[in-house]
Formats: structure tokens, C-alpha cells, sequence
């Protein structure tokens, strides 16, 4: 997606360690009308694959995710990094790595809003390590439902966790995916 790449040059910040700070339009303030136009372009990806749900992660994979599900008419689960006193019942569960905030959260899902029926679509905001996409693809294989694929708005290619997904056969969408990323500039991966 040309529009991703380009707000990435024109708002993103490159901060030390293979961190891209996008607050200003994707996971901090969020710019309603590009949201949109994300949401839109998910839907158009997997436009015919019959998703059933959406599952991501909170907290930044929700504008995102909401934005898909509003263009596909389709529910939103999204994953608790902790089982609170509002989570009840029984829950799928797995451990997620952030390697940004470098904690690992048992995530948990709520049984009853996956179901083996579903056809899941997940979707978070980053792609790097690849460890969210992993767990939530754990919970999806845990409520017998169909994973579909997976989108990202961002993906890090320099840190491999994309193409190890594909090489594992999962379907992987990213909007814009970065190849490289230095104090001087970001290169993009060519996509179709």
C-alpha cells in the first residue's frame, strides 16, 4: 500500500533499536481517515475468503483490527494481555513475547467468541519477531476455527518474522513491508 510507505516517510521516526515510532497516525493518535483506508484495503485482500472474524491483540491492534472488521462486516475478538476480573469462564491462552516492551503476557481469549465455525482473519498493527501473529495463530489452532491468514499494517522484513510465517505456509498480507531501517532512510520490499 503506496499510502502506508509514504505516511511512514512523511511521520514515521526511526528510534534506536530497530524501533519505528508511527504514534502520530497508526497506534498513539490515530488518523481516522487512513484508518479507513487500511481497513478498506484488509477487506479488499481478503475479499472472498468468507472471514468470519476478526482476532488481534491489544491494545494497538485495535484501530486496525475495528477498521477491517467495519469493511468486512465482521466481529473482532481481541486477545487480554492478562485474564481480569471482566474475562470469565474458560479461555484459550498462550505466551506472547514483546520484544518492545520485553515482557511476556500470557494472552487470553474468552471461549465462547471463537468457535470451530469460524473462519479468523488476525490482524495487528506490527510484524517483526513475529511472536503476537504466532500466539494469536495458537489460539486460533486451540478453538479448531480456520485461520484465513494474517495482515499487518507494518512489517519489519530485516527482522524475519514475516517471511518464517509464509515458510511455515501461513498467508501473510502486509501493507508496507521495510526491508531496512537506519538514521538515513527506510527501503521498502517491492510487493505486487
Amino acid at each position: 500500500m503506496k499510502k502506508m510507505e509514504e505516511m511512514i516517510l512523511k511521520e514515521g521516526k526511526v528510534l534506536p533499536g530497530g524501533v519505528l515510532k508511527v504514534g502520530s497516525f497508526l497506534n498513539q493518535q490515530v488518523d481516522t481517515k487512513f484508518m479507513k483506508e487500511i481497513g478498506d484495503e484488509i477487506a479488499r485482500l481478503y475479499d472472498g475468503e468468507g472471514v468470519t472474524k476478526i482476532l488481534t491483540i491489544e491494545s494497538s491492534g485495535i484501530p486496525i483490527a475495528i477498521s477491517a472488521g467495519f469493511a468486512m462486516k465482521v466481529k473482532v475478538v481481541y486477545a487480554k494481555k492478562n485474564k481480569s476480573s471482566n474475562v470469565s469462564g474458560d479461555v484459550y491462552s498462550t505466551p506472547v513475547k514483546s520484544f518492545t516492551h520485553g515482557v511476556t503476557n500470557n494472552v487470553v481469549v474468552t471461549k465462547e467468541y471463537l468457535t470451530p465455525d469460524d473462519r479468523v482473519l488476525v490482524v495487528d498493527d506490527f510484524l517483526a519477531h513475529g511472536s503476537a501473529l504466532t500466539g494469536l495463530i495458537d489460539i486460533v489452532n486451540q478453538s479448531g476455527a480456520y485461520l484465513v491468514g494474517c495482515a499487518a499494517a507494518i512489517e519489519k522484513g530485516f527482522q524475519m518474522g514475516g517471511d518464517r510465517l509464509r515458510a511455515e505456509g501461513y498467508r501473510i498480507e502486509s501493507l508496507a513491508i521495510i526491508d531496512e531501517m537506519t538514521d538515513d532512510g527506510i527501503t521498502f520490499r517491492e510487493q505486487k
